[in-house]
């Protein structure tokens, strides 16, 4: 047996298992630098357990309650309700922090478009009826085309997916841009087909506005719900400058 092979089994023979226990000691008995090195941490280990417990900084119990909280609220299920719109029937996941999803009816039936929002989320979903605080989100937004976004809540996607919708946001109402251009404002200019993604996955249309996104010959492109939808959308905001 190796000076090496006796090191790494040390633990085991403390705890007095086989096979190793008697060639460990043989070894030990034969090899005086294995000796020292044994000596050495059995010296540590020794001062060690004799050292008191150490006393808990004073921040680390309000650490400890606010980790607590966080878990606990990550493992919540959101709330759904289903609002009536300008576009149609819509669903609109919330939590205490904001809306976090907000998806049109796609005649799927209730359960279907739960199962929906839970895979898109991530997390189990409720229905619900909406607070006043998330219908007068959606309702400012169809009446001046523009999101509080404190009312929003983009926290669980990517620093990449966050960044890019964030960009959609300082696109005015009634124009658009393009993908390359919301690369170019994330600092990302070769991302364009990547923030094309983002567009499509996007959990909170409308409130994050990625029908404003159009490709660089200013044609639609691409929607979730359709081109048809998106045009509809673009003109309720007044802009017509678009190619289909």
């Amino acid at each position: 047996m190796r000076c090496c092979d006796v090191e790494k089994l040390w633990d085991d023979m403390r705890d007095a298992l086989e096979p190793h226990r008697t060639q460990v000691i043989k070894h030990l008995r034969e090899c005086p630098p294995c000796q020292e090195l044994y000596e050495q941490y059995e010296g540590i280990a020794y001062c060690l357990t004799c050292l008191p417990p150490p006393e808990p900084s004073a921040t680390l119990v309000p650490k400890i309650i606010d980790h607590i909280r966080t878990a606990v609220k990550a493992t919540l299920p959101d709330s759904v309700a289903k609002m009536h719109s300008p576009l149609g029937l819509l669903f609109v996941a919330f939590r205490e922090s904001g809306i976090t999803y907000v998806a049109l009816d796609r005649n799927e039936g209730d359960e279907a478009a739960f199962q929906r929002i839970k895979a898109r989320l991530g997390r189990s979903v409720i229905p619900s009826t909406a607070p006043g605080w998330v219908s007068d989100t959606l309702s400012a937004f169809f009446n001046t085309h523009v999101t509080n976004f404190e009312r929003v809540d983009i926290s669980a996607l990517t620093p990449f997916e966050q960044a890019t919708l964030r960009a959609t946001a300082k696109i005015p109402a009634g124009e658009v841009r393009s993908y390359g251009w919301v690369a170019a404002a994330i600092g990302q200019p070769n991302a364009a087909r990547a923030v094309g993604g983002v567009m499509a996955r996007n959990p909170v249309p409308l409130l994050y506005p990625c029908h404003r996104v159009v490709d660089c010959e200013g044609r639609l492109h691409n929607y979730e719900y359709g081109i048809d939808v998106k045009a509809r959308i673009l003109e309720l905001e007044g802009c017509h400058s678009y190619k289909r």
